[in-house]
């Protein structure tokens, strides 16, 4: 079996893959390559510099210029836009086009926007109709214009114990979906003098912090983090304020609300993590193992997992 044109398609390209379905109106240029198994719907227009991975699908109405790159399991949904070009003019070309990306199992809602050289990660959502400005991380979720994360694909949402204050609650540890990680209520104490959360580290931690830092002034439309440790164990806290936090282990996914000082969050190494959501007056106190050191941190998600395959 070879790839189907529809008649009243056109294919100029001879880098079709197996089993790809490329349907009535649509127009692949002769530089382009298409991967196996993929569905280019009506009306799709390919440009020469474009490279689309296996099982790919193109609803209608979707343009891909020069420089747009489409990893496997790729969805763009209908009239999505992708540019390649922060100044264009008529009759003037740049050397060479901004490369945009989408990485594998991505999916690109209706009427998107992408603007040139973002890359969307691994996993992500871009919802119908948002305008992507800047790279969007691995398994986020984006809306909007500009696009701002609101949360994370498959990621489910930690159901904690009832959270109202009480006059002494002591120390307790709860496990999670994730590998490792716990979520830790510390010892707290309330009067009409106010609130008091207390700790030793020996003790109610489960590793002895070597490092400590304190993040905040963060605008609510940012993230942090996006990284995981090789070695280095980290315990979250927000003394003020709240924020989300994403743990990943590679197979399972948990988002977790900070959002009293009693509760902390351990992330032992190899686990990715994402810390969004942050409110105006947040302040996330973060207890480290080990003393800064850059060799320890992965900041790309398939160099992690590379190496989560490789050390499990």
């Amino acid at each position: 079996m070879s790839h189907f044109v529809h008649a009243q398609g056109i294919c100029e390209s001879d880098h079709v893959g197996e089993g790809t379905r490329i349907w009535a109106f649509a127009h692949v240029l002769p530089g382009a390559r298409i991967g196996a198994d993929c569905n280019l719907c009506d009306h799709v227009f390919v440009e020469n510099d474009v490279v689309v991975g296996d099982r790919v699908t193109i609803k209608s109405g979707v343009q891909l210029w020069d420089g747009v790159r489409l990893e496997d399991d790729v969805f763009v949904g209908p009239n999505a836009t992708f540019t390649n070009d922060s100044f264009p003019r008529s009759k003037r070309y740049p050397e060479r086009f901004s490369e945009s990306r989408v990485c594998k199992g991505a999916s690109v809602g209706a009427n998107a926007t992408i603007l040139p050289g973002v890359t969307i990660g691994r996993g992500a959502m871009v919802g119908a109709g948002a305008v992507v400005t800047h790279d969007v991380p691995p398994n986020a979720i984006v809306v909007g214009n500009p696009a701002r994360i609101v949360g994370y694909a498959d990621g489910a949402k930690y159901q904690d114990v009832e959270q109202k204050p009480a006059p002494t609650r002591g120390p307790e540890v709860a496990p999670t979906a994730v590998r490792g990680v716990t979520l830790h209520r510390l010892k707290a104490v309330t009067d009409l003098r106010g609130s008091i959360t207390v700790g030793e580290t020996d003790r109610d931690l489960p590793f002895q912090p070597r490092r400590w830092f304190i993040v905040y002034n963060v605008p609510s439309t940012k993230t942090r983090g996006e990284h995981a440790h090789r070695t280095c164990h980290q315990f979250l806290i927000a003394v003020r304020g709240s924020c989300a936090v994403v743990a990943d282990d590679g197979e399972r996914r948990q988002e977790f609300l900070l959002d009293a000082p009693e509760l902390g969050l351990y992330l032992p190494p190899m686990v990715w993590s994402i810390q969004y959501k942050y409110t105006p007056d947040a302040a996330l106190l973060v207890y480290a193992s080990h003393p800064y050191d850059a060799a320890d941190y992965i900041r790309d998600y398939d160099t992690w997992l590379a190496e989560l395959g490789a050390a499990g």
